[in-house]
C-alpha cells in the first residue's frame, strides 16, 4: 500500500484555507442608495434620479460611485456646479483622482474640480462637493472618486458618509434628457437632487396632512 504524504497534504490544505481567508477577508463592503428626491425644477420628472454606491477598500480608503438613472424615457446626467456632493464622516480626508463617463454620443465629462463644503440647492451643506467644467456638454453618466480618511478610520461602507443638517448623505446636479442621450438635443430641464426631499417639501407635505385632519375633525363633528 503506497503511503500518504502527511506533510504535504498538510501544506496543501493550509494553502486552501489561506486562499479562502484572504478571499472574505477581501470581500467588497459596500452600500448602495438613491438619490430619489428632486427639487422643484426637476420634480415634474419621476424619480429616482441615482443610485450611489459606497465601496470601503480599507478602514481609511472608500471609492464613491454615483450613476444616472433612466426613468420614463429619461437619463439624468451629472454637471455643472455641485455635480456631485457628498456629507463625509470624518473630520479630515482627502479626495483622490475623479473620473466622469458618459456613454452617450457627443459628450466630453469634465474636467473636474474640487469645490469642498457647499450649500446644494435647498438639500443644506456637503462638506465634499465636486464641479464639472461647463455645462450640459461636458456631464457625465457615472462619476467616480476615492476618499482617504485621515482622521480615523471606517467601521463599514455605512459609516463612511453621515446625513448633513437635513438629513442627506449626498446630492447631486442634474441635467434631464431623453434616452439614449445625445449632446446636441440639449437638457429637457437642470435641477437638484438628493436622498430626502427639500425641507419646503417635507413643510408643505405636513401642512397637506394637517389641513386633511382638521376638514375630517369638522366633517365628524356636523
Amino acid at each position: 500500500m503506497k503511503m500518504i504524504n502527511v506533510t504535504k497534504w498538510a501544506v496543501v490544505i493550509a494553502c486552501i484555507g489561506f486562499m479562502a481567508f484572504t478571499v472574505q477577508s477581501t470581500k467588497a463592503d459596500i452600500f448602495t442608495f438613491n438619490l430619489t428626491n428632486g427639487n422643484s425644477a426637476i420634480s415634474s420628472y419621476p424619480g429616482p434620479y441615482a443610485s450611489v454606491l459606497v465601496n470601503r477598500l480599507t478602514t481609511t480608503t472608500a471609492t464613491i460611485t454615483f450613476a444616472s438613472l433612466i426613468n420614463s424615457g429619461n437619463i439624468y446626467l451629472f454637471g455643472d456646479g455641485s455635480t456631485v456632493a457628498v456629507n463625509v464622516n470624518a473630520a479630515s480626508w482627502t479626495l483622490g483622482t475623479i473620473i466622469g463617463t458618459n456613454s452617450g454620443v457627443g459628450f466630453s465629462p469634465g474636467p473636474f474640480s474640487d469645490a469642498g463644503s457647499q450649500n446644494v440647492d435647498g438639500f443644506g451643506i456637503f462638506n465634499q462637493t465636486i464641479d464639472s467644467f461647463d455645462g450640459f456638454t461636458h456631464s457625465s453618466d457615472t462619476v467616480t472618486f476615492t476618499l482617504t480618511d485621515t482622521s480615523g478610520t471606517w467601521s463599514s461602507a455605512a459609516n463612511v458618509l453621515t446625513p448633513n443638517s437635513h438629513g442627506a448623505l449626498a446630492a447631486a446636479h442634474i441635467f434631464v434628457t431623453e434616452f439614449p442621450a445625445v449632446a446636441s438635443n440639449g437638457a429637457l430641464a437642470t435641477g437638484f437632487a438628493a436622498n430626502v426631499p427639500e425641507p419646503g417639501t417635507v413643510g408643505l407635505v405636513a401642512l397637506g396632512a394637517l389641513g386633511l385632519a382638521v376638514a375630517l375633525r369638522k366633517r365628524r363633528s356636523v
